[in-house]
């Protein structure tokens, strides 16, 4: 993952740690403000509709009723969770010794 500091230069996160403090509560909120925007949508949407489709604005009304309580509940979620290491990890290729037949031979050509 790239990021660029203040001063412009390039960051890459090589390490599996988790991200900063000020990127999740950032996220959070996010993730908040968009929740309360649909649930001020779907208020909306029942005032529209309540006298055109009634069963449409209640299910709508419902929704903008439930909304702010899922919206808490996501932003005060946790943090996430350390990643884990790999299940499995790829072996260093095996690299065979030399044997004593060309030890000799070097040693004698010196």
């Amino acid at each position: 993952m790239e990021r660029k500091k203040r001063n412009g230069a390039q960051v890459f996160r090589i390490t599996g740690a988790r991200m900063s403090l000020h990127e999740d509560v950032r996220g959070r909120q996010r993730r908040y403000v968009v929740s309360m925007v649909i649930r001020t949508l779907s208020v909306l949407a029942t005032v529209i509709l309540w006298n055109v489709e009634r069963h449409v604005a209640i299910v709508t009304l419902i929704a903008g009723g439930l909304l702010p309580y899922v919206a808490v509940v996501i932003a005060n979620a946790g943090r996430e969770s350390t990643p884990s290491l790999p299940s499995h990890f790829i072996p260093s290729p095996v690299r065979p010794a030399l044997d004593t037949g060309n030890l000799k031979k070097s040693s004698d050509q010196s």
